[in-house]
């Protein structure tokens, strides 16, 4: 068979795994009637060139070629549907002695129930933070990922985190827990239409989450359909990580944080992890644009002495719009149920991909980004604290009710860039500088650089 009819079979098995691919070969043109398989399952790192640059399609593929390209698709079997992972096992049934080889196992008896994967990542992290009196950071964080397959619909899977500040050391230990951060069941019901339960991650905002993106994401459940252009996504729960508006208690007479009031009466404040939320999302890959858009509506009445986001909704729509190695992405978000500060977007242009499988490969974004406080709940992917300047509560013992302190709004621009400097290990940088901000101070410039690894 030729290597190219072998790579277009490949390719069909992770249709909408990829998208936005950049040519790899420079004699695989853009015209080639084969050019998106061939670029897309490069840039997942299931097929490799040659040291010239070259693909060599019309040369004949070998079975052990062919058997490292199925090596590699099952290491992204868990991105698959039942479909795509059905046609794989008998491939790798069909080539079971030149995996033996390569040192997969794949026996009938294995790929069965009761199967355990691992994966996981590290990273060494230093950061520099926008507010004066908050030190800098230097600390460390791996996480462990255990998926186990149930049967050919239904799997599990977890992921154990640990955590370490290596500045604040105490008796030559550092600070470092480990805790199950996420632990979900997953239920296929055929190719196209999923069911979860359990301790789940989410994200919210693009740049990978600048709105919402915490480890622990969300506990609840949650349905999901996607065709490969058209997803669908609802669900219920509670988010479980915020840096804004927290849960915590006062009595009468106890001075409010570090601020000079003092409660006038019991009173808590609960947010986000402490209220029911209903969400409901949607996207379309157009080929030529990616339209995307949120919905989010927090449960119970509008209450602020009691729990400050009950009762709020939020929309989102985004854009994302490649061109060539370039991709322009836009975002805007509204809480409708305030009456001030209550939007947020943000415009930004990207270049690149850092592939974790190719040594040099890189990108680069920056955006520009506008947040008001009525928007951002907390749980941003940045790594600084430049979200956090937003206002928080505060008890306000002359009006006796929950007020907000810090600023109002933040405009400000946001840098990032990952360069793979060797196969699993990338570099990773972000600078947000040039902030204003509404009822506040103007933060500081804030910058995170950190060595991530992957296994």
């Amino acid at each position: 068979m030729k290597k190219i009819l072998a790579i277009a079979a490949a390719a069909a098995l992770t249709a909408g795994v990829s998208a936005f691919a950049a040519n790899p070969f420079s004699d695989v043109s853009t015209d080639d009637w084969a050019y998106q398989a061939v670029s897309d399952l490069s840039d997942q790192g299931v097929v490799e060139g040659y040291p010239d640059g070259t693909f060599k399609g019309e040369r004949n593929i070998t079975r052990y070629e062919l058997a490292q390209i199925i090596a590699r698709l099952m290491a992204k079997e868990d991105q698959l549907n039942a479909e795509q992972r059905a046609t794989l096992d008998k491939l790798a049934g069909e080539y079971a002695d030149e995996l033996a080889n390569l040192g997969v196992r794949v026996s009938n008896l294995e790929k069965k129930v009761g199967n355990i994967y691992w994966s996981g990542d590290a990273r060494m992290r230093y950061t520099d933070f926008s507010k004066k009196d908050t030190a800098d950071r230097w600390d460390g964080r791996m996480r462990i990922n255990v998926k186990g397959q149930v049967n050919d619909s239904t799997y599990v899977q977890g992921q154990m985190v640990t955590n370490m500040n290596f500045k604040n050391a105490q008796g030559g230990r550092s600070n470092g827990d480990t805790y199950m951060a996420q632990l979900y069941v997953n239920h296929n019901f055929g190719k196209d239409f999923a069911v979860r339960l359990g301790r789940q991650p989410i994200v919210f905002g693009d740049q990978g989450g600048w709105l919402y993106n915490g480890l622990e994401g969300y506990d609840g459940a949650q349905a999901a359909y996607n065709n490969g252009k058209l997803s669908l996504t609802t669900g219920f729960g509670q988010f479980n990580v915020t840096d804004n508006y927290g849960n915590f208690a006062v009595k009468k007479g106890d001075k409010i944080a570090d601020t000079d009031l003092v409660a006038e009466k019991d009173a808590t404040l609960t947010g986000i992890t402490s209220a029911d939320m209903y969400f409901a999302r949607g996207a379309y890959d157009f080929g030529f644009a990616k339209l995307g858009a949120d919905y989010i509506k927090f449960q119970g009445d509008a209450d602020k002495g009691t729990n400050y986001v009950a009762g709020q909704e939020l929309y989102g729509v985004n854009l994302n719009i490649p061109v060539q190695q370039f991709n322009v992405f836009g975002e805007y978000w509204k809480n409708s149920t305030i009456g001030d500060y209550d939007t947020a977007w943000n415009a930004g242009l990207s270049y690149g991909k850092a592939n974790w499988n190719k040594p040099g490969t890189w990108d680069l974004s920056v955006a520009y980004n506008k947040v008001d406080a009525g928007v951002y709940f907390g749980g941003s992917v940045f790594h600084t604290d430049m979200l956090q300047n937003l206002a928080t509560a505060k008890y306000d013992k002359d009006k006796k009710e929950w007020d907000a302190v810090g600023a109002s709004s933040l405009k400000f621009w946001n840098a990032a860039a990952n360069v793979t400097l060797q196969k699993n290990v990338q570099l990773h940088a972000e600078y947000q500088f040039g902030a204003k901000a509404d009822d506040a101070a103007d933060p500081d410039d804030a910058w995170s650089v950190s060595l991530n690894y992957k296994f």
